[in-house]
């Protein structure tokens, strides 16, 4: 049994073919899966989606990319749809410094507000970093983030980072970078994270798992990631199923 923390089956790339791309991944065992919604487009559809299907959660959150379009009103709406039953976290969030369209100050007041708005819910967020890390952990650690918790999604940096988010009561998630070949820091991370501070995702649409680089990811491929992950700590991929399923389940505090 698998759960996929992290999923956009809410964006128009499965469009054409959702439901079997839901078929293939029960068929290769994931029961679990989180849509991420991140923006006025695809959090209404990753509400719809987890209404529709018992085994698909929501998270809803407003992503770095875009912090410069988010207002109060955007904050007051994700406020409301944390009350969703099927809502269990926020996010993503965090800081993106890798394209420019929300200047650095903008991300980081709007990365701010849906911490405290996580702490006033009291529910665990979903933290999206690229090329920001230490801007990231010291608002986390400003804001007290370890009274909820969460996230580190798609974690793809040092092993020296990772402490600091395990005080911080985060789980790590590895997706598809831990099967490439030339990625070294997520192997190195996937064999030193704690197994019971540990999850998987896939991103899907994006970083799909060897031997799919480059095309179109999808949940089914998250067993791939487990594999890699068993094979790296040289214990069996029912093992790692096991313990990434719990975490989620226990992070996202779903009753089965």
């Amino acid at each position: 049994m698998l759960f996929d923390t992290h999923v956009h089956l809410n964006v128009s790339q499965f469009d054409e073919d959702r439901e079997e791309v839901m078929a293939r991944a029960n068929e290769a065992g994931v029961k679990f899966m989180v849509v991420v919604g991140f923006d006025h487009e695809t959090i209404p559809k990753a509400i719809e989606l987890a209404e529709a299907n018992e085994f698909i959660y929501a998270a809803v959150g407003w992503h770095p990319v875009d912090a410069v379009d988010m207002t109060d009103k955007e904050l007051k709406w994700l406020e409301q749809l944390a009350a969703h039953p099927k809502v269990v976290a926020l996010g993503e969030m965090g800081l993106d410094y890798h394209w420019d369209k929300s200047p650095k100050e903008v991300q980081k007041d709007v990365f701010r507000k849906q911490i405290q708005l996580a702490k006033k819910v009291n529910m665990p967020i979903i933290i999206h970093n690229r090329e920001a890390t230490e801007d990231i952990i010291q608002i986390l650690q400003e804001e007290k983030a370890e009274d909820v918790g969460g996230i580190m999604h798609c974690y793809n940096d040092s092993t020296a980072y990772v402490q600091a988010c395990l005080d911080m009561n985060f789980y790590i998630s590895l997706g598809g970078p831990v099967t490439f070949k030339n990625a070294t820091m997520p192997k190195e991370v996937a064999k030193e994270v704690p197994l019971d501070r540990l999850l998987i995702e896939t991103d899907c649409p994006f970083l799909a798992p060897h031997p799919n680089r480059g095309k179109r990811n999808e949940p089914a491929y998250v067993k791939l990631v487990a594999e890699q992950i068993a094979n790296l700590r040289n214990i069996s991929i029912e093992e790692v199923s096991e313990a990434t399923t719990n975490n989620a389940l226990n992070l996202f505090n779903i009753k089965l």
